[in-house]
């Protein structure tokens, strides 16, 4: 699986220090244990507020920068012979995760890493339009990343498979409770605050 980053912020303000190495491993975490295809490629870019603000506007329709954005460009199969798989661009804003870390109370490190495993979720198919959705969405992140981290999220199991909910074979995509099941986990006991419109 390859995973390209690129950090691109610039020096007004002064960037936000990234650990790319950190970030690339949740990328190939979350990629390996959702089983996607080793030939995809994943981009992951940083970005000033100023940079993010115009790809919010133009792509979202949304005034301002936000913490992160998603874009999805190649399933598999999808792609032209002799061409990249390419599953998706992520592009994050580390200032805007600094200010969302600062009133979490965790670290910029911890908030990039989860806006990253979050963004890496939209790019396999899963999205948070329904309250069923963000549980399941929200619940998988949560507990990816403590299983990379060593830990456990309480109440939580991790539902190892194919993609996510819309990439998933047709025979897992029949029961109508399944995205239900994916990630049984209690989100009132994580703090998160998690701008539910910019995403």
């Amino acid at each position: 699986m390859a995973i390209f980053f690129a950090d691109e912020q610039g020096e007004d303000p002064p960037a936000i220090p990234v650990d790319a190495d950190d970030l690339v491993a949740v990328a190939q975490h979350v990629l390996r244990e959702r089983r996607v295809p080793e030939d995809m490629e994943v981009s992951i870019l940083v970005v000033d507020p100023a940079t993010m603000a115009a790809l919010n506007t133009e792509h979202m329709g949304r005034p301002g920068p936000t913490d992160v954005l998603a874009f999805p460009i190649d399933e598999p199969g999808q792609s032209m012979p002799g061409l990249p798989a390419i599953l998706g661009d992520v592009v994050l804003c580390p200032a805007i995760a600094a200010k969302q870390a600062a009133s979490n109370d965790v670290s910029v490190d911890s908030e990039l890493a989860m806006l990253t495993a979050h963004a890496i979720l939209h790019l396999i198919g899963f999205d948070h339009d329904t309250v069923v959705e963000q549980r399941a969405m929200f619940g998988l992140t949560t507990a990816l990343l403590a299983e990379l981290r060593g830990g456990h999220a309480p109440g939580s199991t991790i539902a190892h498979g194919d993609w996510g909910p819309r990439r998933a074979p047709a025979e897992a995509t029949t029961d109508p409770g399944a995205a239900a099941r994916v990630q049984p986990f209690d989100l009132s006991l994580v703090d998160v605050n998690f701008d539910l419109g910019d995403r």
